[in-house]
């Protein structure tokens, strides 16, 4: 069975999405509150992004992190700007389980290297941002014109166990996943696989279920979440928002 993970954007301060609510509440953008939300709707991990850190190319909102990992007692990994050894010693005394890095592998594969060696491949993992089939660096703001095929396949002779592979196109686009190209990615690797971008609903989390013998084995899902695109979601908001319509029968 697929681990689902929701997904937590930190910008400015607060999170970058806000959650819908019934009848169009929203809920708070403070990021503390979003991450406890998501634990009492029985997440059993959270993925964070520092949006800024990516962009500014060092860790932004620690504090921030720190915070939520004192409040949630489920795993929570991070990713975003952590491009040095110093970066990923900061990010793991924050508290977090796991940490993402994708840009320093690919400017600086020493540096990369390091960051493994000390913290093992239990801690540290691969961020891969596809568009248009080349890795995209920088929080996006250069592409690399390294497939995700060959970066997969350097990071597993470095020690890697694990890679966040998301498609930014289909995400941006609110397109489903490219389901071929995923596929070919587990079967050409020996590595763990998370996939994240264009997960819609219930139909691609089957499809991807499929993988699962190729090392597929969890899912990060922000942008569905968020609007509610899960059945069982509308329940739970009635019931969060004290506005449950119905009585139980004894």
């Amino acid at each position: 069975m697929l681990l689902i993970i929701p997904s937590l954007e930190l910008k400015g301060g607060i999170c970058a999405r806000s959650i819908k609510g019934i009848a169009g509440d929203k809920y708070s953008p403070d990021p503390v509150e979003i991450a406890k939300l998501w634990r009492m709707e029985n997440a059993k991990a959270l993925h964070i992004t520092d949006i800024d850190g990516a962009q500014k190319g060092y860790p932004v909102h620690l504090d921030v992190v720190r915070s939520i990992v004192s409040k949630i007692d489920i795993p929570v990994e991070l990713g975003g700007g952590i491009r040095t050894l110093k970066d990923a010693e900061n990010a793991i005394s924050s508290g977090v389980y796991r940490i993402t890095i994708g840009t320093v592998f690919i400017d600086d594969p020493e540096e990369a290297q390091k960051i493994l060696d000390k913290f093992g491949e239990s801690k540290v993992t691969l961020g891969i941002n596809a568009k248009n089939f080349h890795v995209q660096i920088k929080g996006g703001e250069e592409d690399s014109c390294i497939t995700p095929l060959s970066t997969v396949i350097n990071a597993q002779e470095c020690g890697f166990k694990r890679a966040i592979y998301t498609d930014v196109i289909e995400d941006e686009m609110g397109r489903r996943p490219r389901f071929d190209a995923i596929k070919l990615l587990a079967e050409r690797s020996k590595m763990h696989l998370t996939i994240s971008g264009g997960i819609r609903g219930l139909d691609d989390l089957l499809k991807l279920q499929e993988y699962e013998p190729l090392g597929i084995d969890s899912v990060i899902i922000g942008r569905a979440l968020y609007e509610n695109k899960f059945s069982c979601q509308n329940l739970w908001r009635v019931c969060e928002v004290g506005n449950f319509p119905y009585t139980a029968k004894v």
